[in-house]
């Protein structure tokens, strides 16, 4: 199958040291207000890439890739459903860091290894949150990446997630349709807890809503306010037309303007496929051959499978409580220091020198 990979270097600038360092709750002093302002992803990545993949004569598929690092292996980082792949920027420049590493987060999936480094890719490390870590599992088990070193899963396993498809439907129906603004969109994700850290909030929300193509509600406003109106009464009521066309005016842009923001991925519509990522995971887990390292927001997480693998010492597990859901954005430094920690136990890498830890 022929594949053709275009990068477009939309910009380079070293990451700063961990990104604003900020800790999962901000210190705010009395009467401060919160910054809700969106983050730039320069701030965390050194590069953003477009990867253009030929997967047959006539399809082409673009993925959309943040990169840091030159040497060490390759950390490839694959985000949970409707999220994207900024949800891993400040976890990104925590792990930079720490050891030596590469970073590759993306915001699609398939084909994408193969067209950056062609039929000899370096050593690998998968890293996969949610749905994201049950698609690293399976490719994974597949043996779809020769090089690979080792997995790493956060916050998925078979039991839970099969138990959450049944309310599924009734959180995302629970959520905003629209935001007025970004910022409205990042406030909603911290103040909703779906994101507890303020700065990967900042930087990540952008890449989970896109602005309206068509606001909605603005069909409410009419066009006809003119019709109707008596010859006799016609320069009295040209005034009154003007004035009501005046206020339409400004109502239809305070619909655009409150109503610009919707998310970028209609998780309903994917229901179809749910199952199918989560069914017989912890099997699949379990059954590859590389080093695995488990993060989990609760030990009440695990199901039975993983329960007696773990007591078997198949995977190494670590339960990082005060978290929620998304695990890398809420505690990007314990993740960081826990898969730092794992690979170089392991020998894939090092430590950064000075780093102490």
């Amino acid at each position: 199958m022929e594949k053709q990979l275009h990068l477009n270097l939309l910009g380079s600038r070293p990451p700063l040291a961990g990104g604003l360092q900020s800790s999962s709750k901000p210190r705010m002093g009395p009467g401060r207000k919160r910054d809700f302002s969106p983050l730039s992803w320069s701030q965390y990545f050194e590069t953003m890439e477009d990867v253009e993949v030929w997967i047959s004569l006539t399809t082409l598929n673009l993925f959309r890739i943040y990169c840091s690092g030159s040497h060490g292996p390759v950390l490839l980082l694959l985000h949970g459903g409707g999220h994207s792949a900024l949800s891993w920027a400040v976890f990104t420049a925590v792990i930079f860091n720490r050891i030596n590493c590469r970073v590759v987060a993306m915001d699609l999936r398939a084909h994408v290894v193969e067209a950056l480094y062609g039929e000899n890719p370096p050593p690998i490390m998968i890293v996969g949150h949610s749905m994201g870590g049950a698609i690293a599992v399976h490719t994974a088990s597949a043996n779809h990446v020769p090089s690979l070193l080792g997995l790493c899963v956060i916050d998925v396993v078979e039991g839970t997630a099969m138990d959450a498809l049944n309310s599924m439907q009734n959180f995302l129906r629970s959520r905003p349709k629209t935001f007025k603004s970004l910022e409205n969109a990042i406030e909603w994700s911290v103040k909703s807890g779906q994101i507890r850290n303020i700065e990967s909030a900042r930087v990540s929300m952008g890449g989970q809503v896109k602005k309206c193509e068509e606001p909605s509600g603005s069909s409410r406003v009419s066009n006809t306010i003119g019709e109707g109106i008596l010859e006799e009464e016609e320069e009295e009521e040209e005034v009154e037309e003007e004035s009501n066309k005046k206020k339409m005016k400004e109502d239809d842009q305070e619909v655009k303007k409150e109503s610009i923001f919707t998310w970028r991925v209609e998780l309903s519509k994917t229901e179809k496929y749910w199952e199918g990522w989560f069914r017989g995971l912890s099997a699949l887990f379990l059954s590859c051959s590389v080093p695995k390292l488990l993060l989990l927001a609760g030990v009440d997480r695990l199901d039975k499978d993983l329960t007696i693998g773990q007591m078997q010492g198949k995977f190494q597990m670590q339960v990082l409580p005060q978290c929620g859901h998304a695990v890398h954005e809420d505690a990007p430094e314990k993740v960081a220091d826990a898969l730092a920690t794992f690979m170089v136990r392991h020998k894939f890498t090092d430590f950064k020198e000075g780093y102490l830890w």
